[in-house]
């Protein structure tokens, strides 16, 4: 109980409670007052609970307490005070005796100092006069020179002298602007400067604008004169080529008589060519870069470079623009020259600023404008080449974007795809090429009237013969000279031998450095389609009789020679040795109408033996003797095949006549043992065979007579015309015709003979009035052994059959 009770707190009274919370707060604000903390949270909890009388009370319980803190402070500082006060009033006197020591030094000073002030003062006005003074001249000096500089500004803008008046103007506008003392000068000189400057602009910008207009005049004849320069050397290399083919004919034909000249240098060559002549001023006539460089110049001296060049290139891009617009008005091959003529010699123009335009235009510019330049040119010879029809055209146009890209080639300008056009359209221009050669050989084969050729003049002859290389001999010969061919040759000639130069020329300079195969493969086609079809056709309506005949077999004979010249002036032309066309030398293109020409020269002749022939029907089969001079019919074909060879030997070369006459006389040959074979003829006598005999040897002499004109070989050739027929009679009058049954003399003698042919001929050897009555005749009589072999000829060949 007692614990419990000791334990229990004993509540507080109310009394108690605000005693302790009043020193609470006098405490609190005490502490913050101390701190220099702020009071206003006790104002406002004092004035919201209503008792603001205790706040006050608080405050002046904290003020008594200080009051007694700053008495014990002061207490014991209190002695400290005293003694510092009497130091000061002990110093007091002695700061009484500086004061007047100072009194009568700074009245000493003052009257000593007084005259130097007097002085000082008139110095110092002086100096700012003399500074005033100064800074006149100065001004004055500076405005002299100012106005000497407005004064030659002005000097040098009269004189269109604009680079030096802007340098007047920039160092007026460095210099002089802001040291001007007249605010009126300096206002001036602030409204005319842009002025000027703006002037200088217009100006220079009217100049490049009259030499925009004025290079496009310059560049089209800059053009022309350079592609005529290229023109001008490419000739020259033609000239030199046409010497060395000269001389190598010479060589070939080991001719003595060579002709050697020294090739002298056109001194108005072209030197370093027309781009190299064109400069900043006038070094070229009617080239003048002069004004575009000072524009340029001029826009960077104002800080306008940037905005010139784009002005520029955008102007001289529209030029270029405006350049690719092709007439509809005009040909194309009327204005094809100024087209690119315009281009080329903008393209130069270009180049030479690029080298001395200081970076008025890049490289790489240029370039983006020749590949668009490039691209809208082949665009236009597409279309325009694709209209073309006209081999002439083709070539004409071809020939002056060669020249186009040689060139600009020089300049560095890539070309590769103009010459891709052209190539492109190779196979279009030799087929137009070819259509034209189609109608000039058919207008010359028209107008042939099948005479041989008279030339009156050397020239003549010249221009005939010796320039297609188909004279027979280097001899030159009589005049008037009568030629083995027609006017038909040396015009078909002049025909193939333009196409080959045409050829030759469209595909040179094309870059395409071996094309001799091309230009051969369209010869190839000329010869052995276009003429050859010519002269089949010609031949196969127009030949009606012997002597065209004649001239056309001997005009083939004459195209033989001229066709070896044909591909020799190709190679020649297209720069490939003579050996190796030589060598790899191709049959005769024209072989078909060769033979043709030849078949119906046999065929006419042919006919005009027939005629002969039919006098055959006279011959007596049963003749008792043999006649020594042979029959009628073989004296009539001797005398006229002599007449013949004594007309065509003029114009025909041997190895024609020869297949001719071989021809005809393998006719004869036929026609003979034909009469024999066949049903007019029922039986002949060996008198009659015999008189055969003396036919084919007159024949044969024929033959053997020709040897003065043709070789001994090819007159034994003719013979073997003849052989079957010659065969076929020794047979008959051999004494021992069995030996047609040996095959070693069968092929030695008899190689010709159908032994179908000589069964039906020999049975009509044997005379049924023989068999008859020869037995009453001859009874008791031995038979003959000649007719004893041939019936058993006669009788083996059947069985064999």
């Amino acid at each position: 109980m007692q614990s419990t009770k000791s334990r229990r707190k004993v509540a507080p009274s109310a009394a108690e409670s605000a005693d302790s919370a009043e020193k609470l707060d006098q405490l609190l604000l005490s502490s913050a007052i101390c701190n220099g903390e702020d009071v206003g949270p006790f104002v406002r909890k004092v004035f919201t609970s209503g008792k603001p009388d205790t706040l006050l009370q608080h405050l002046r319980h904290f003020a008594r307490s200080k009051e007694s803190e700053i008495e014990e402070v002061c207490k014991a500082h209190y002695q400290d005070f005293i003694l510092a006060v009497d130091d000061l009033r002990s110093l007091l006197s002695d700061v009484d005796s500086l004061k007047s020591s100072l009194y009568d030094s700074n009245t000493k000073l003052q009257s000593v100092g007084l005259p130097l002030l007097s002085s000082l003062d008139a110095f110092v006005e002086a100096r700012n006069v003399s500074r005033n003074v100064n800074l006149a001249l100065e001004s004055v000096r500076n405005c002299i020179r100012l106005m000497e500089l407005c004064s030659r500004s002005n000097y040098h803008l009269s004189s269109s002298n604009f680079y030096m008046a802007l340098k007047c103007v920039d160092t007026i506008e460095s210099e002089f602007l802001d040291k001007t003392p007249s605010s009126t000068l300096k206002r001036m000189l602030e409204k005319k400067i842009p002025e000027i400057r703006w002037h200088i602009e217009r100006k220079v910008s009217k100049e490049f604008g009259d030499w925009l207009v004025e290079i496009r005049v310059v560049s089209r004849n800059l053009g022309q004169l350079a592609i005529g320069q290229a023109s001008s050397a490419r000739q020259r290399e033609e000239d030199l080529r046409i010497k060395q083919r000269q001389a190598e004919e010479q060589s070939r034909l080991s001719l003595r008589d060579c002709v050697y000249a020294l090739e002298e240098e056109d001194e108005d060559g072209l030197g370093g060519g027309v781009g190299d002549d064109i400069n900043g001023g006038s070094g070229f006539p009617g080239v003048d870069l002069t004004p575009l460089y000072r524009a340029y110049h001029i826009h960077q001296t104002l800080g306008l470079e940037d905005r010139f060049k784009q002005y520029y290139f955008e102007n001289r891009k529209l030029q270029l623009t405006s350049d690719f617009q092709v007439s509809s008005m005009t040909p194309f091959l009327e204005s094809h020259q100024t087209f690119f003529a315009q281009i080329a010699g903008f393209f130069i123009v270009e180049d030479r600023i690029v080298r001395t335009g200081g970076g008025l235009i890049s490289k790489l510019e240029v370039e983006n404008l020749w590949e668009t330049a490039v691209s809208k040119m082949c665009s236009v010879l597409e279309d325009q080449f694709s209209r073309m029809q006209t081999a002439n055209h083709l070539l004409l146009i071809k020939d002056y974007v060669s020249l186009l890209g040689v060139t600009l080639r020089r300049y560095g300008y890539l070309v590769d795809p103009l010459l891709d056009v052209l190539s492109k359209h190779r196979d279009k221009y030799h087929e137009l090429l070819l259509s034209d050669c189609r109608k000039q050989i058919a207008e010359a084969l028209s107008a042939d009237k099948f005479d041989q050729m008279l030339m009156k003049k050397e020239y003549e002859y010249s221009m005939n013969v010796l320039s297609f290389q188909i004279q027979t001999s280097d001899i030159i010969p009589a005049f008037p000279y009568v030629a083995p061919f027609s006017s038909t040759v040396p015009d078909c000639c002049r025909i193939v031998r333009s196409f080959i130069e045409d050829s030759v020329s469209f595909m040179s300079y094309g870059g395409q450095l071996d094309f001799f195969e091309v230009v051969k493969k369209y010869l190839d086609r000329l010869l052995s389609e276009a003429l050859d079809g010519a002269l089949l056709k010609l031949i196969n309506v127009s030949i009606h009789g012997v002597s065209p005949a004649m001239q056309v077999a001997a005009n083939m004979a004459v195209m033989e020679r001229a066709c070896d010249f044909f591909f020799r002036h190709a190679a020649q032309l297209s720069g490939i040795p003579l050996r190796m066309v030589e060598r790899g030398r191709r049959h005769f293109p024209l072989c078909k109408a060769r033979d043709a020409a030849e078949e119906i020269l046999s065929g006419l002749l042919k006919q005009k033996v027939d005629g002969f022939m039919m006098l055959i029907e006279n011959v007596n089969w049963m003749a008792d003797e043999a006649l020594p001079n042979g029959n009628e019919y073989v004296n009539e074909v001797v005398i006229y095949l002599e007449t013949l060879v004594s007309t065509a030997q003029q114009i025909l070369p041997p190895h024609v006549l020869k297949r001719v006459l071989q021809d005809v006389l393998s006719h004869i040959s036929e026609k003979i043992v034909g009469a024999l074979l066949g049903d007019a003829v029922k039986r002949f006598t060996v008198h009659a065979i015999m008189s055969i005999d003396v036919d084919v040897r007159l024949l044969e002499s024929f033959a053997d007579n020709q040897a003065p004109l043709l070789s001994d070989e090819e007159a034994n050739q003719l013979k073997t015309a003849l052989a079957e027929l010659r065969q076929l009679i020794n047979l008959l009058l051999s004494n021992h015709p069995e030996n047609f049954l040996n095959p070693v003399i069968r092929e030695r003698s008899y190689n010709t003979l159908d032994y179908r042919k000589v069964v039906a001929i020999s049975e009509k050897l044997r005379d049924p009035s023989e068999r008859l009555f020869g037995t009453f005749g001859s009874r008791g009589g031995r038979q003959n052994p000649k007719k004893k072999s041939l019936d058993a000829l006669i009788k083996r060949l059947k069985d064999v059959n």
